[in-house]
C-alpha cells in the first residue's frame, strides 16, 4: 500500500508552483505525434488534448501541487511532477502491457456480481447522490478475493469511466489501488473493516444548471477539500467547523502554527499537542454541530496548497462523515476557485 500511495502521493513537492503554461509534443516510441492524447492534472478539471501534430498547451493557476498526467488509449500512462515550465515537454508513451495478465483470479464462494456490488458501494458510495453515478465499462474490472486474509483487490487496465449526472461531471479514474478487508469472511458492506483505493481523476464539466451547482455545493460542505481550505484560512468560525480533543472544544491555533511558505500553507502540529504513539495527534471535527469525523495525524507537518491539497495525504487518515464520501460525491479540486 505504501509504495503505491508513494507512487500517487510523495511526487507532490513545492518547486513547480509558480508556473501558469504547460507546453509540449506527445510522441510514441516510433517518434510519432499522438494527437487526441489527453493531458491533465490529477483531480481537476484543467485538462487539454494535443493537436494532429501532437502539440499542446496547458494553462493552470499558479500553486497547484497535482500531478501533470499524460495519457492515450493503448498506452501507459506518464506521470509528471519535477518539470520545467519554460521548456517545452518532449513526452514519449509506451505502449500498455495487460498486467492482468500476471494476476492469478482464484476460485471462491463469491459471485462476480456480488463483488461488483461491494466495489460500488465503497468506491462511488452508499449515499442517495453516490448511487446515480454510474460506472460505464464494470465489464473492465477484474476481482481477486484471498479468503485467508479475508480480502477483496480490485483491477482495471482501462480508466474507469464514470457519469456523474446530479454534479454535471465525466470522470475518468486511473484505478491503481483497491483493497477491502472484512471483520469476517463476507463480501458485505456492512462487515468491511477497512477499505482503500487509489487512483488519478480527471473531471470533465458535461453541464452547470442550477439544480447541479447547489448539489455541488451541498457536497462540498463538511469534505476534506473544504476542511483543509478551512485550515490554511484560518476562518473556522466562519466555515462552521470545530474542533476537539477527546470531548472538549479547543481553538484550532493553540494547535497548529500555520504560516506561509512560498505560497503555499505550512501546518505544523504544536509540539504540546503530539502523542507519545504512532498518531502525532488525533482530532475530533464537527461541521455545523451535526458532521462528525476523526483526524489522525502521523505526521507533525503538511502543506496546502490554495486549491485545498495537500501534501502528505498518506499520513493523514479520517474516519466519519469525511471518509463516507466517495468518488460518486466527489468534486475536482479546483472546485470553487478559478
Amino acid at each position: 500500500m505504501k509504495r503505491i500511495l508513494l507512487l500517487l502521493f510523495l511526487l507532490l513537492t513545492l518547486s513547480n508552483s509558480f508556473a501558469q503554461v504547460v507546453k509540449g509534443r506527445v510522441f510514441d516510441e516510433n517518434k510519432q505525434p499522438l494527437p487526441g492524447a489527453n493531458i491533465y492534472f490529477d483531480g481537476t478539471t484543467i485538462a487539454t488534448i494535443s493537436d494532429e501534430n501532437g502539440n499542446f498547451t496547458l494553462s493552470y493557476g499558479s500553486k497547484l501541487n497535482s500531478i501533470l498526467a499524460i495519457s492515450f488509449i493503448g498506452y501507459q500512462t506518464q506521470f509528471l511532477n519535477n518539470f520545467n515550465s519554460d521548456k517545452e515537454l518532449i513526452i514519449y508513451l509506451k505502449i500498455a502491457t495487460n498486467s492482468l495478465n500476471e494476476v492469478v483470479i482464484k476460485k471462491d464462494r463469491f459471485s462476480r456480481k456480488q463483488k461488483l456490488q461491494l466495489f460500488r458501494e465503497q468506491f462511488l458510495g452508499r449515499t442517495a447522490t453516490a448511487k446515480k453515478a454510474k460506472i460505464l465499462n464494470e465489464d473492465d474490472i477484474y476481482f481477486d478475493y484471498d479468503e485467508a486474509t479475508k480480502t477483496l483487490k480490485a483491477y482495471s487496465d482501462k480508466p474507469l469511466l464514470i457519469k456523474n449526472d446530479l454534479l454535471g461531471y465525466k470522470i475518468t479514474y486511473e484505478l491503481v489501488d483497491f483493497e477491502a478487508n472484512f471483520y469476517q469472511l463476507s463480501i458485505e458492506s456492512t462487515h468491511v473493516q477497512r477499505c482503500f483505493y487509489a487512483g488519478l481523476t480527471r473531471f470533465e464539466e458535461v453541464n452547470s444548471d442550477k439544480k447541479i451547482i447547489k448539489l455541488r455545493e451541498e457536497c462540498y460542505k463538511g469534505s476534506q477539500l473544504h476542511f483543509f481550505r478551512t485550515i490554511a484560512s484560518k476562518s473556522w468560525e466562519k466555515e462552521n467547523f470545530r474542533l476537539y480533543v477527546g470531548r472538549l472544544p479547543v481553538n484550532p491555533l493553540q494547535h497548529f502554527l500555520i504560516t506561509n511558505d512560498k505560497g503555499n500553507t505550512k501546518v505544523q502540529v504544536k509540539k504540546q499537542t503530539q502523542q507519545l504513539t504512532k498518531s502525532v495527534a488525533i482530532f475530533s471535527v464537527l461541521y455545523k454541530e451535526k458532521l462528525q469525523s476523526k483526524m489522525i495525524l502521523e505526521t507533525e507537518s503538511f502543506y496546502i496548497d490554495k486549491y485545498g491539497i495537500n501534501s502528505n495525504i498518506e499520513y493523514i487518515v479520517f474516519s466519519g462523515y469525511m471518509s463516507d464520501q466517495k468518488v460518486g460525491e466527489m468534486l475536482p479540486v479546483n472546485y470553487g476557485i478559478e
